[in-house]
């Protein structure tokens, strides 16, 4: 049997009570108020523990500078007269405007996120982990990881075209020794690949130095940037007239006359006309001579965008900002407003001054109408340099703390070592190598769409994260950044998803897959993190929503379903037990039921909150769907009485309460041997602890005499009295010990679900079936209906009938005719029981005459039921058989408690029903 208490656990002992107090005060929230109260501070990350550099980066210097500085990178110098020549002016100005409202969007969730808490190294990584949990931050963080890596390489070949634009043959400058160059049309461009290795190496030995170093020197690149940009923005207006050469890589104006260098075309510079711009004024999307593509809306959008994705640099700095939570938000905000600015007044200034023709053919065009063609040169390695840097050493970052929060196995290890400063020199390399593999793929407009999709469905995912910890409405998520609301992290969200798939559906479809299967394998691998997940937090919403919805009044039988209250004193005892109600429930409610037998007056701590963790993990390892409830009261009785009234929260309240039967047969540690198999069936992606005995050893053991038990007999009866007395259905289960489904699922042989759909100890009512009856039926039928159970059992309901009558043929027919009108697919047996009513010592008829009376039978006929039951279990599983109601009268309740271990005796797993309600439905 299956009992509810153990009075060993009443009075906890001296050792007990000192592991309680040491639990206690060794808690991190009791840590971290002594700490504070105290005024002490604990290192704020793993890497300052380790030796790593100090917090030193002002808002200006660690989040403005970096920002603005990527945001210009390629598009400010090289890309704006492509934009504006393919799209015209007020296309430009859209897409601007679409790529900034959907960067300043994002912007408001990062500033939201980042001010409601301490942000530690990598970036918007952290940020978007410790939101989202483990799964969905891991996966994430791998994306913005790539995108970084992507980005790095689009800026190098920025750097390197800007190089070769004007230092190779029939370059802008003009040098005598001019560098070598591919071949048009040549399968791999090595020479470019050279350039762009030989840029990503000295952007390796600069990451190698330190990122700190590198953000106190973009001071200094940003002032450069912004006087190269004041020249252009001055030559606009004061350079006259020029026919501007076009250099002779553009194949698709020259053709076959590209190499010849004594041919040289020109287009106009024609200073600020009303005619230029209306020629500029709308979109005229030609073939691009860099890749030779026809352009569209999405690959011109994808250049622009891919060339201000900058927003997160600042973030990736979280690890060396004095105040990463005012820092990230300000200057982030400051240096998207500036950059904004600046495009829209250099495109005007295009538009204005340069014919469509110069804009399309030639994408150096500026230091040809500079004052001071130099200051161009210049301008477009110190942000395309200063952008790759940027992206490199953030995608270092990212890994480091990827590999740090050992998300991915020991794949990502080696990502943590650190130099003595704290510099992650491993995840340098590793970023600096997957750099040079994207150098195949091509130019500069062949890798931006790839950048673009990347970085939109990063800031898509963390729109996501603010997304959800606003709808979540947690109390903890207050954020001292006020100005944002659900609808903006949802518009931002939506427009990054719909850009994402404007410019590649089929490889923003295959970004978005390859991101779902590492969730699902990090979710399968059990991470033990402490972060908090943000699903808890929208289930618990959604869930208190629903719940308050579901209203019992309106409760109807077709959609009736069981909802299990299982009462367990020691679960190594009745494994196999709750695994079989886990099977039965039918996707209803499941709670496993404990009583503690004391005085909480008498105790001098709470029992109940010192086991709950250990049967919550007791749900984890049997991997059921099932709550927990226990309570402590003086007695098991009392203790199922609470656990009745106050299970369940709103509609979902136990409707039938499940408990072990009370015998003498000395338990099986059942926990032990389950427990044994699932070490041989250790997964590689788990992480879990599959240690038996830390497992197992949390329960006290098993009893071994009859003296142990912890209730008496005519207690047990009661429990099951009360039950029925408080309008819940009832299931004694025995012989569980027994059920192997293991065995069952491998076996070729097909089993069978018995069900006898009568009341051995009233066979008077053998000829019709009430609710007990249904309610038997219904269970085995559920039972049948799950997957394993449908595969590899058949149902049997047995019609017990006199060999002598004429009408059995008839009942069989009836009974069938009920099942089938119950959707219940199952054979009819019919066995003949005139030997058994025979043995009645009242007869029937008198019987009938008391039906209020509870029926005294003879042990001799209960064991010839028994003997009938068993006759027909040869291949059976389970046995589902009627439980007569408890005798009103207290005398009477030991003979039926010994009456039914006489019926059940040597039988297989079998479940004793007794029905309240109705539970089945003929209806539509």
């Amino acid at each position: 049997m299956t009992s509810f208490g153990n009075p060993r656990l009443l009075h906890p002992s001296e050792n007990e009570m000192e592991d309680i107090h040491e639990d206690n005060e060794t808690t991190p929230l009791f840590r971290n108020l002594t700490r504070s109260l105290s005024g002490l501070d604990e290192p704020t990350s793993e890497r300052q523990n380790v030796g790593g550099p100090q917090r030193t980066l002002s808002t200006f210097i660690g989040v403005f500078c970096p920002v603005a500085l990527s945001m210009f990178s390629t598009v400010l110098f090289l890309r704006l007269g492509f934009v504006v020549g393919q799209a015209g002016l007020l296309e430009t100005i859209l897409q601007f405007f679409l790529a900034y409202f959907i960067l300043v969007l994002t912007v408001l969730s990062i500033c939201a996120i980042s001010t409601n808490g301490a942000v530690e190294g990598g970036g918007a990584y952290y940020m978007i982990s410790r939101a989202l949990g483990p799964e969905f931050g891991g996966s994430i963080g791998l994306l913005f990881f790539l995108a970084n890596v992507f980005s790095c390489a689009l800026y190098i070949s920025g750097f390197v075209e800007g190089l070769v634009g004007n230092f190779g043959p029939g370059g802008s400058m003009n040098v005598s020794s001019p560098l070598p160059v591919d071949d048009p049309g040549t399968s791999f461009a090595a020479w470019s690949y050279l350039y762009q290795s030989g840029v990503a190496f000295f952007c390796l030995v600069v990451c190698l130095i330190g990122g700190a170093m590198f953000a106190r020197t973009s001071l200094g690149i940003l002032l450069i940037v912004i006087v190269c940009t004041l020249s252009a923005i001055v030559s606009f207006f004061i350079k006259e007239f020029k026919c501007v050469p076009i250099p002779h890589s553009n194949t698709v104006l020259y053709g076959n006359d590209s190499s010849n260098p004594n041919i040289t075309l020109c287009r106009n510079y024609t200073t600020m006309t009303v005619a230029t711009v209306k020629e500029n004024l709308f979109r005229n999307y030609t073939i691009d001579f860099a890749t030779g593509d026809h352009m569209t809306f999405a690959p011109v959008f994808a250049v622009l965008f891919s060339s201000v994705t900058g927003i997160m640099n600042g973030a990736n700095m979280s690890g060396e900002l004095k105040d990463p939570s005012k820092s990230i938000p300000r200057g982030t905000l400051q240096a998207v407003c500036f950059t904004f600015l600046t495009y829209l007044v250099l495109s005007v200034l295009v538009a204005f001054s340069c014919s469509r023709s110069l804009l399309l053919n030639n994408y150096t065009f500026m230091q040809d109408i500079n004052v001071w063609a130099p200051f161009i040169i210049v301008g477009i390695f110190a942000a395309t340099l200063s952008a790759a840097l940027g992206n490199l050493i953030g995608a270092s970052r990212i890994l480091e703390a990827l590999a740090r929060d050992n998300l991915f196995w020991f794949i990502l290890k080696p990502a943590t070592i650190l130099s003595k400063g704290g510099n992650p020199y491993v995840a340098v390399l590793i970023s600096w190598a997957l750099v040079q593999v994207v150098f195949l793929i091509g130019s500069l407009n062949e890798i931006a769409p790839l950048v673009s999709v990347f970085f939109l469905l990063s800031y898509a995912t963390t729109n996501l994260a603010c997304l959800a910890l606003e709808l979540a409405s947690a109390p903890n998520f207050r954020p001292t950044f006020k100005y944002y609301s659900w609808y903006t992290c949802a518009l931002g969200m939506i427009g990054c998803l719909v850009m994402c798939f404007l410019i590649s559906a089929v490889f923003a479809a295959v970004a978005i897959i390859v991101m779902m299967i590492l969730v699902i394998l990090l979710h399968l691998r059990s991470l033990p993190t402490s972060w908090g997940s943000i699903s808890q937090a929208l289930i618990f919403h959604q869930v208190r929503k629903y719940l308050l919805l579901l209203d019992s009044r309106k409760d109807h039988v077709k959609f009736w379903r069981p909802q299990m209250l299982l009462l367990v004193a020691n679960p190594r005892s009745c494994a196999q037990l709750i695994g079989f109600i886990n099977d039965l429930k039918k996707g209803g409610l499941y709670v496993l039921g404990h009583v503690k037998v004391g005085n909480f007056d008498e105790t001098q701590f709470d029992l109940v909150q010192k086991v709950y963790p250990n049967w919550l993990g007791l749900v984890d390892s049997l991997k059921i769907k099932a709550f927990v409830e226990i309570t402590q009261a003086a007695s098991v009785r009392d203790g199922v009485h609470h656990m009745v009234h106050m299970s369940g929260l709103g509609g979902m309240k136990p409707n039938t309460i499940c408990l072990g039967f009370y015998d003498d047969q000395i338990p099986e540690d059942s926990l032990a041997k389950q427990r044994q198999r699932a070490l041989r069936r250790v997964r590689f992606y788990s992480s879990e602890n599959m240690d038996t005995d830390s497992a197992i050893n949390v329960f006290p053991q098993l009893r071994d005499t009859e003296g142990d038990k912890y209730l008496t007999a005519d207690e047990y009866v009661h429990v099951i009295f009360d039950a029925l007395k408080m309008q819940k259905n009832v299931c004694v289960c025995r012989h569980f010990h027994k059920f192997e489904k293991e065995d069952m699922m491998h076996s070729k042989k097909m089993r069978y679900i018995d069900v006898w759909p009568v009341n051995f100890f009233r066979p008077d009512t053998a000829n019709y079936f009430d609710n007990t009856c249904l309610f038997l039926l219904q269970l085995a039928c559920i039972l049948n209906m799950v997957p394993g159970w449908k595969k590899h059992t058949m149902l049997r309901v047995f019609l017990c009938v006199k060999s002598t009558s004429e009408d059995s043929e008839k009942k069989r027919k009836k009974l069938y005719t009920l099942l089938r009108q119950l959707r219940i697919l199952s054979n009819v047996q019919i066995v003949g029981w005139e030997h058994i009513l025979e043995l009645l010592g009242e007869s029937v008829d008198e019987l009938e005459n008391h039906p209020t009376r509870f029926p005294i039978v003879s042990d001799e006929y209960v064991l010839a039921a028994n003997e009938l039951i068993r006759s027909q279990a040869v291949s059976t599983e389970v046995v589902f058989c009627y439980l007569p109601r408890v005798p009103a009268k207290a005398s009477q309740r030991a003979q039926y408690l010994k009456q039914l271990k006489l019926l059940t005796s040597d039988l297989p797993p079998t479940v004793l029903v007794h029905g309240i309600h109705p539970v089945t439905s003929t209806t539509l």
